[in-house]
Order: structure tokens, then sequence, then C-alpha cells
């Protein structure tokens, strides 16, 4: 817990005492401040009510500490990284997403591929190797945190991602990273946040066993009894896209997430809900999409579109692709926040839509 104390030595002033936002589950929604999310609304005959469509954008406190990589993602207008601006710039953005009817986004303590997919060498992670905090890490998260608070947006806080999680030295290294993460997220008042364990904790690439799916329900239950006051976070995990959560995650989550990625066949994304229900263990609880990399928006049926007919809320992905615009992708560093690019407006002008968001008094 040195990191965590840290922490609450270095930021004492700074903690929220007053919340603006908080979130809760009823049932299989979502509710904002004790209401559902987009009250009474719905779309070509599909309840939207309880949703939360939501966006990847992992990559909000990224920095590199490995110097050999960091020189990659500097910016091509001053030919330097620069973490600040990377998190500012997030900041400055989300009072647009919001407005456009998104509610939620992922961000991860230790990022996500910043080429969009793959790990190569760099070293992202809010922790230090025995599970203490990085104080300019959770210096720049809280900039972002209380921008949700005051926005009224609900932060799905990812722990731990593949290719990372090796920088911990062990299994009780990752149980202390855990456990100073979400107590440092409760020492501060925020009750507008869900906790993503991992990133696709099926994935191959995870190194300390506890973090691996067999054992993942572990760190769940782990995080469940970090309380304050009686208060805790609702508490998940992902899977690998296209996969199906298993039984020990289903019995402990308060609720799921899953993968659209390699998923190029809409009926699949309903199939998934579907296939999801049937796990056993399961019971009412919101299921959300938070990582998708399929678009078509402008199509009457879609990945997301089918998730919406599931009553399953929706998350797009989007890198950077070989040759196109610094503008483009949410994953791909140094990353450009706005919503200027073809696929962000698409997917933004599609949530709008679905919403009716901004929401008139």
């Amino acid at each position: 817990m040195a990191g965590f104390f840290l922490l609450a030595l270095i930021l004492p002033a700074c903690r929220h005492s007053s919340p603006k936002t908080s979130v809760s589950i009823v049932g299989e929604a979502f509710h904002i401040n004790g209401q559902p999310t987009y009250a009474g609304r719905s779309w070509r005959g599909n309840k939207i009510e309880g949703l939360l469509f939501n966006s990847r954008m992992v990559q909000g406190i990224f920095d590199d500490l490995n110097p050999e990589t960091a020189v990659r993602w500097k910016y091509p207008d001053t030919d330097t990284w620069d973490p600040d601006r990377n998190t500012d710039e997030f900041v400055a953005a989300m009072a647009d997403w919001q407005a456009h009817g998104l509610l939620s986004f992922t961000i991860n303590l230790q990022g996500g591929s910043p080429m969009g997919y793959g790990n190569k060498n760099w070293y992202n992670s809010a922790y230090e190797e025995d599970g203490a905090l990085r104080p300019t890490y959770m210096a720049r998260l809280k900039k972002i945190l209380d921008r949700a608070d005051e926005l009224g947006m609900v932060p799905i806080v990812g722990l731990f991602y593949f290719g990372q999680d090796q920088f911990l030295a062990d299994d009780e290294a990752v149980k202390r990273a855990a456990e100073n993460a979400v107590d440092w997220m409760l020492e501060q008042g925020y009750r507008n946040i869900l906790i993503e364990v991992a990133n696709e904790c099926d994935n191959r690439g995870y190194e300390r066993e506890i973090i691996k799916a067999d054992r993942i329900h572990e760190l769940i239950e782990l995080i469940k009894g970090r309380t304050k006051d009686g208060f805790r976070f609702p508490v998940s995990t992902s899977y690998n896209g296209g996969r199906i959560p298993r039984e020990n995650v289903v019995r402990s989550a308060d609720f799921i997430l899953i993968h659209g990625n390699g998923v190029s066949d809409p009926q699949r994304i309903t199939e998934m809900v579907a296939e999801t229900k049937a796990v056993p263990g399961f019971r009412p609880m919101p299921i959300v999409f938070n990582e998708d990399d399929h678009y078509g928006f402008e199509a009457d049926t879609n990945n997301l579109v089918n998730a919406v007919r599931a009553y399953a809320s929706w998350g797009y992905f989007d890198f950077r692709r070989d040759g196109e615009a610094f503008a483009s992708g949410y994953q791909s560093v140094p990353v450009d926040w706005r919503i200027n690019a073809p696929r962000k407006i698409a997917f933004f002008e599609k949530v709008r839509e679905i919403t009716a968001y901004p929401r008139r008094p």
C-alpha cells in the first residue's frame, strides 16, 4: 500500500469531497444520479434507456518509460512526445463527446497498444514493479476523472493490459497494484466509475497468472472487497473479440464486458448476447461491448445496431491505419482526441441520432 499512501500525501487537497456524478446498476440498466441513462429514449423500436454508449480511449494517460521506444510517439507539429499535452487535449475534447451522447469511455492504467494492435517493447504503466502507484500517471488520471464527474460521464477504468503486466514483479504485486489503484479512486471520492480489471483476460499475452482467465475472478472479488463508507465500484473484466465470458466471471462480475473485434457478421453480435445470457450464473445485469473495430454506421445493420437490438451497450475502437492522417483513430499514439476524421464523425453522429443528444431541459 506504500504507493497509495504516497499519492494521498501528494494530493490531499484535491480530494473529491462532493462528487457530482454517481453510477448504479438496476437490473440490466445503468443509472446516472438515480435516473436511467437516456431516460425514456427508444430508437427504431429499440429501447435505449439504460444503455451506455462508449468508446475505447485507453491512451488518455499514456507515457513510454522506455527511452528507446518513446521517440516513436512524437507529435507531428512539435517533433516531441508530451504526456501532459496528451491528457490535456483528452480533457478538452470530452465535452464534445458527451454532447453527442457518449456517456462512457474506457481508459486503462496500462494503456493499450499505441499502434492499434501488438506490443513491441514500450513501457506504459501507472504502477511500479511492486504495485505502487506512479504519481505522474495518477495526476493525469485525476484530470480526466474530475472532468468526467463534472460532465456526468461514467469512465470504465481498466487496471491491466497484456504486454505490460510483466512489469509487475509477481502476482502479489498485481494484487497490490489493484488495491492501490482502487483505494486511490475511492479516496478521491469518485462515484461514477466502472472497473475493468483486465483488458481481454483470456489473451495469451498475459504473464501473471492471477490476471489470466482461470483466476481473474480472484481479482474481481478482491476489488469488490475494497470499500469506503459502504461504497464500492462495480467490477468486471473483458475477453478477446468474439469470445463468450466464462462462468467464473459471470458469477462474480457486476456487469458483463465483451468485445466485437473479429466479428464481421453483425448477426454474431446478437448471438453473443444470447450466449452470454445462457452462461451458468448469469442474472439480469448490463452487457457492454467496450471494444469493436467494425463500423459501417451508415448501414441499416452493423455491429452497433445489432448490439442495440439485443439491448447491449456498444463501444467504438479505432486506431490509425498505415498511411492515414494524424487525426484518424483514438488508440494510435500520438492521439488527436477531437471528432475530426471520417470514422470518428460517422460514429459520433450515429450515437447522436440514436440517443437524441444533446438533451434539452
